[in-house]
Protein backbone atom coordinates (compact mmCIF):
# COMPACT_ATOMS: atom_id res chain seq x y z
CA UNK A 1 0.00 0.00 0.00
CA UNK A 2 2.97 2.15 0.29
CA UNK A 3 3.94 3.96 -2.76
CA UNK A 4 7.50 3.74 -3.86
CA UNK A 5 9.06 7.52 -3.78
CA UNK A 6 12.84 6.85 -5.13
CA UNK A 7 14.52 9.27 -3.80
CA UNK A 8 11.88 11.58 -2.69
CA UNK A 9 11.71 9.06 0.25
CA UNK A 10 13.00 10.93 2.80
CA UNK A 11 11.88 14.39 1.76
CA UNK A 12 7.98 13.33 1.82
CA UNK A 13 8.71 11.25 4.87
CA UNK A 14 10.11 14.56 6.78
CA UNK A 15 7.62 16.74 5.50
CA UNK A 16 5.13 14.33 7.17
CA UNK A 17 6.98 14.37 9.77
CA UNK A 18 6.94 18.07 10.58
CA UNK A 19 2.85 18.67 9.43
CA UNK A 20 2.58 16.11 12.28
CA UNK A 21 4.74 17.66 14.74
CA UNK A 22 3.23 20.90 13.80
CA UNK A 23 -0.57 19.88 13.90
CA UNK A 24 0.54 18.20 17.46
CA UNK A 25 1.72 21.59 18.56
CA UNK A 26 -0.99 23.63 17.57
CA UNK A 27 -3.53 20.91 19.39
CA UNK A 28 -1.62 21.51 22.71
CA UNK A 29 -1.29 25.50 22.60
CA UNK A 30 -5.07 25.79 21.91
CA UNK A 31 -6.06 23.38 24.81
CA UNK A 32 -3.37 25.07 27.04
CA UNK A 33 -5.06 28.72 26.07
CA UNK A 34 -8.50 27.33 26.51
CA UNK A 35 -7.32 26.15 30.52
CA UNK A 36 -6.20 29.67 31.08
CA UNK A 37 -9.29 31.43 29.42
CA UNK A 38 -11.28 28.83 31.94
CA UNK A 39 -9.28 29.95 34.28
CA UNK A 40 -9.46 33.29 34.40
CA UNK A 41 -13.58 32.95 33.62
CA UNK A 42 -13.53 30.93 37.15
CA UNK A 43 -11.52 33.69 38.88
CA UNK A 44 -13.86 36.48 37.66
CA UNK A 45 -16.85 34.38 38.31
CA UNK A 46 -16.35 33.93 41.79
CA UNK A 47 -15.33 37.51 42.20
CA UNK A 48 -18.83 38.73 41.22
CA UNK A 49 -20.83 35.91 42.57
Amino acid sequence: MIPDLGKYTATVLSAYGASIALLILLVWASLRASKKARQALEKVERKDG
